[in-house]
């Protein structure tokens, strides 16, 4: 083992390794990244007695010639996602930590909670966001698709019961500054608070290094993702099952109230639910666009003209690519009277 800090996640039957230092492995079980440690069933007994104390702990290994010393990662609601785990020698001060932030995404729901030691790893001003009762996109920073973040909207799209995530990703802080953030995810069945499944993402977060192996080639979907931005246009990606908001590619769009509420008949006018059933019919064979009334940010509604594409992102798992702009006179009058009167209401 090295002298520095492991992040073993707790979360399956067996806890996993998913950082070594700032470094992010691949969720590998402790008993393969220690098979050849003396002292693996001292720390697998640490990382027990840690998980089910809720505690930090300090412990001496059999021949009490070194230190297992635990720190505990855990979510607002109580459930441990990790423990933080080093061995040294008695007299030997550990490295300094770097402080994993617990997260967690309700999958059935849409519902994004987040701590702020994992809004700061983000790079976000923990004092400028909320923790609970955030969208998808407000976690999935506007930017680039990168490869590996293409599963974690497969999940989101066509979530599994045991799924696993980790990676790094490059991105920007809030002040402009490039940061690497290193992430580990695992998707449960959990009961809700009246006994119904529900869907979770349970992750934790931390300040990586960058990744410098090399990239995979472009799908088409990234190959569109990342194309160059158009004035006055802005790209979204949806979930096409409930049309739920998943991230923004470019900057976000300022025509509508486009964080009003997960449920696409608080962003969509009630009128215009046929016309979205038609668009999700239509871009099976092709892109597809309408003029649609969206949520103004004043509290009424706004025609602003969507085009859809529908993206593969994993192996039979899509989603939906929106561009969203404002329409043309000529597309106003073409939407004729189903637009009605009361846009600006």
């Amino acid at each position: 083992m090295t002298d520095d800090w492991l992040l073993v996640e707790t979360l399956g039957a067996e806890p996993a390794v998913v950082a070594e230092g700032q470094q992010t492995k691949n969720m590998v079980p402790i008993s393969t990244f220690l098979r050849r440690n003396s002292n693996l069933m001292a720390i697998q007994s640490a990382i027990g007695e840690t998980v089910r104390a809720g505690l930090p702990l300090t412990s001496i290994t059999p021949k009490s010639d070194l230190v297992i010393r635990t720190e505990v990662v855990q979510m607002t609601d109580g459930r441990i996602h990790g423990v933080h785990v080093w061995v040294g020698g008695p007299n030997a001060d550990p490295p300094d930590r770097m402080i994993p932030g617990p997260l967690k995404w309700d999958l059935t729901n849409g519902v994004a909670t987040d701590t702020m030691e994992s809004l700061a790893n983000s790079g976000l001003n923990p004092a400028a966001e909320a923790t609970h009762g955030r969208a998808f996109a407000d976690d999935l920073q506007t930017r680039k698709l990168k490869p590996n973040e293409a599963r974690v909207i497969s999940a989101v799209i066509s979530p599994k019961p045991g799924q696993t995530f980790t990676s790094t990703w490059d991105m920007t802080d809030f002040r402009g500054r490039p940061i690497s953030v290193g992430f580990a995810a695992r998707v449960l069945n959990e009961p809700d608070e009246d006994g119904r499944d529900r869907l979770t993402c349970r992750a934790m977060n931390w300040r990586g290094v960058r990744d410098n192996s090399s990239a995979t080639p472009l799908d088409r979907a990234r190959r569109i993702v990342n194309g160059p931005p158009v004035p006055g246009v802005y790209r979204a990606m949806v979930d096409l099952n409930s049309w739920k908001l998943i991230k923004w590619i470019d900057e976000t769009c300022p025509f509508f109230d486009w964080n009003t509420g997960e449920a696409p008949e608080s962003v969509v006018h009630p009128d215009e639910m046929a016309e979205m059933a038609v668009m999700t019919v239509e871009f099976a064979s092709g892109p597809t666009s309408r003029v649609l009334r969206l949520r103004a940010n004043d509290g009424g509604w706004v025609p602003i003209h969507v085009t859809a594409h529908r993206l593969e992102v994993a192996d039979d798992t899509f989603a939906g690519l929106l561009s969203l702009r404002l329409p043309t006179y000529g597309e106003l009058i073409e939407a004729g009277d189903r637009l009605g009167d009361d846009t600006s209401d």
